[in-house]
């Protein structure tokens, strides 16, 4: 297994450090906007939004007028997360919810339609403040009050909804088309929580008019993993196979790591038989079945190399055993104190084994080792399934994802579409790698400054000085820069393909034409300045890391060092990124020149194919040829500044027949743009 992204952390222990009231950094952030209407948080898998919204919900119902709280997540178990909690003496008030108000856990979620509907209407008329139902609970009740007494029934009330990337501005969303009504009438207070602020798609999950009329409030991945205490590492990785999956697991699937298997989805290429088929021929490569916990559910597999039990849940089989499989997964196991026994939790169980389940909201803090089979053509899932291993744990030193994926070989039916499949799932390496990074700010930087290159505020914002950089001339140009650049960067993953990682593409044709491209697809109306403003941000983002971590891992090979990830922190200043990006800028100064040469999706491919053997990855690019891209116009005008300094470097113009792909590419280029001039010598003599 090759990782594409191998990141370090400091494990400063700040995540779960808490003030006199009780809460951690992110959460005193969040409660320090209370008094806005309408909040939007993001923010990581055990950030601790659910009781940020504790603190924030309890100070609305009373100090701010709100009558009720209602929390809506994605699926019942989430449910768990926002179950009544003792805040108590660091707050003044705990949190409380009636139990058959926790509609996710007093069985009326498992009800029907009606059942459920009802329930929340009685809540409604009740005298009591908090109900936790899912999403679809909450539309059907919402639809059914707003038919029988009106949307008024809804003001002075807090509505939270968790997992905030269900929503979408699109028509058919109905969970968006609630949530405008909500916003338009201004009488209820909104509170939007998500751990992914891109839905993996190309719909957007706030009109742009409607997201204005938030606080939104960032918590990176980079400040939640850097500050934990035992967490010190995280790996992204990808593994090929040959055949039927199930002949890789041997190889991926370490039975001494905590582990959480997605088989893949139903219908796929990768899935080749019936689902709880696939999952017996898991266990069967792990060991020998001897039985089932009958307090549990869960599978008990006796290893092959040892004999050691393995305890295995099986959430893929969705009989009438599954409710107490998932509900010995969620119940922690305590001491005589009440306090989570770590050693007798963390043995709870060993691998669980998932198909739809145990993504977002799951609250296993024990994984080390997410593995993905298949291709996921949602990013949003990636970054969701990633995030159920990277919580802090005692013990827990490293986590890993890997996802395993068909070898574009011989045997595949369509090597083009095996190809196309392995870029795209690729990308999902590159946005996680960007999802995990610090929140940076980039400013133009002139001879003389002297402000410090790169300096880190109290927010955690690192702001980066580039020599060269075009900053936002507009309000609306510098308000993308400063809260849409996620979303932005997801579209740019998603635009991984064959022209943006065959040998001969120039890096300035992903960075300046394919990035400019996704812009303007984005926004109507921007102007030349703003747009290239935007893409100037952009490919800095893209490219900040990268360049940083070639620094260093040349450092690295110099001295000696290891880029293990067990030993990194022993690198000099703890090799986590932002130490990184430091040390490179203050050896030599950072233009938009350097980063504009540097073509971040071919950086990812490149790590990649270090998996792959000679004559695939000979394959895999000559159908990458035979996808090639008919010159354009905007190609060969990208190209025409590399077009001059070849030729003054070398003397000579590009040679057609090079063996070098790029040199034939600027040639191509190059007889383009003298045909198009011809052509036009031509149209003016006719005239």
């Amino acid at each position: 297994m090759v990782d594409l992204v191998k990141v370090a952390y400091g494990r400063t222990g700040t995540s779960k450090t808490t003030n006199a009231m009780g809460m951690r950094s992110m959460q005193a952030r969040v409660y320090e906007a209370r008094g806005a209407q309408f909040i939007l948080l993001k923010a990581p898998p055990a950030a601790g939004k659910s009781r940020a919204l504790m603190f924030l919900g309890l100070d609305k119902l009373e100090n701010q007028g709100v009558r009720k709280v209602i929390v809506a997540v994605p699926e019942t178990s989430i449910g768990a997360s926002f179950r009544s909690t003792k805040l108590r003496p660091a707050f003044f008030r705990d949190w409380h919810v009636e139990p058959r108000w926790n509609l996710c856990e007093s069985g009326t979620e498992e009800g029907s339609k009606s059942q459920k509907v009802k329930a929340f209407q009685e809540f409604m008329a009740s005298d009591d403040e908090v109900i936790v139902c899912t999403h679809a609970t909450f539309r059907f009740a919402y639809d059914a009050i707003e038919a029988e007494t009106g949307a008024e029934a809804f003001d002075d009330c807090l509505i939270a909804i968790d997992e905030f990337h269900h929503v979408s501005a699109g028509d058919d969303n109905r969970l968006g088309e609630i949530l405008r009504r909500l916003l338009v009438r201004e009488k209820a207070h909104v509170v939007a929580m998500t751990g992914s602020y891109f839905r993996g798609d190309s719909i957007p999950v706030l009109r742009p008019e409607d997201e204005a009329k938030f606080r939104s409030i960032t918590y990176s991945y980079y400040e939640q993993l850097d500050g934990y205490e035992h967490l010190k590492s995280l790996g992204i990785s990808y593994s090929f196979y040959r055949g039927k999956y199930i002949s890789a697991i041997p190889d991926v699937l370490d039975t001494d790591l905590k582990t959480i298997v997605h088989i893949p989805h139903r219908g796929s290429a990768e899935a080749y038989g019936e689902k709880n088929d696939e999952v017996g021929r898991i266990i069967d490569a792990i060991g020998e079945h001897v039985g089932r916990d009958e307090k549990t559910g869960f599978d008990l597999v006796r290893r092959k190399s040892d004999g050691k039990i393995l305890k295995i849940a099986d959430l893929v089989n969705d009989n009438e055993e599954r409710g107490g499989v998932k509900a010995a997964l969620t119940r922690q196991i305590t001491g005589p104190d009440g306090r989570r026994d770590d050693a007798a939790d963390r043995d709870k169980v060993d691998i669980i084994i998932a198909l739809g389940m145990a993504k977002e909201g799951f609250d296993w803090p024990w994984c080390e080792h997410a593995l993905t089979i298949g291709y996921r053509s949602s990013l949003t899932e990636i970054v969701q399934i990633i995030g159920r291993a990277t919580r802090d744990a005692t013990g827990k030193a490293h986590a890993q994802f890997t996802n395993l994926i068909a070898e574009p070989g011989v045997e595949t039916a369509v090597v083009a579409d095996a190809v196309n499949d392995m870029l795209k799932a690729i990308s999902g390496a590159l946005l996680m790698e960007q999802v995990l990074q610090p929140n940076f700010r980039f400013y133009r930087r002139e001879d003389g400054d002297i402000r410090e290159p790169v300096e880190v505020d109290d927010t955690g914002t690192v702001h980066i000085g580039i020599k060269g950089l075009i900053e936002p001339p507009t309000d609306r140009s510098k308000a993308i820069c400063e809260n849409d650049m996620q979303d932005l960067v997801a579209k740019a993953c998603q635009a991984m393909d064959r022209r943006t990682v065959a040998d001969d593409i120039a890096p300035e044709v992903a960075t300046q034409m394919v990035l400019t491209d996704i812009i303007e697809k984005s926004y109507e109306n921007l102007s030349a300045d703003e747009t290239e403003a935007i893409r100037q941000d952009l490919a800095a983002r893209m490219n900040i890391a990268s360049i940083a971590r070639k620094e260093a891992e040349q450092a690295s090979s110099q001295s000696g060092l290891s880029e293990d990830p067990e030993e990194l922190e022993q690198a000099p200043d703890g090799m986590n990124l932002i130490n990184m990006v430091k040390k490179f800028i203050n050896v030599r100064e950072l233009d938009i020149d350097l980063i504009d040469g540097i073509n971040p999706f071919r950086e990812g491919f490149d790590v990649a194919s270090k998996a792959l053997d000679t004559p695939l990855l000979k394959q895999i690019q000559s159908a990458m040829v035979a996808q090639r891209i008919h010159m354009t116009e905007d190609e060969a005008r990208t190209l025409w500044p590399s077009i001059k300094r070849f030729r003054e470097a070398e003397g000579r113009e590009p040679n057609p027949h090079a063996a070098d792909p790029l040199e034939k590419r600027m040639a191509e280029a190059l007889a383009y743009i003298r045909a198009k001039k011809a052509e036009r010598l031509r149209s003016s003599a006719a005239e």
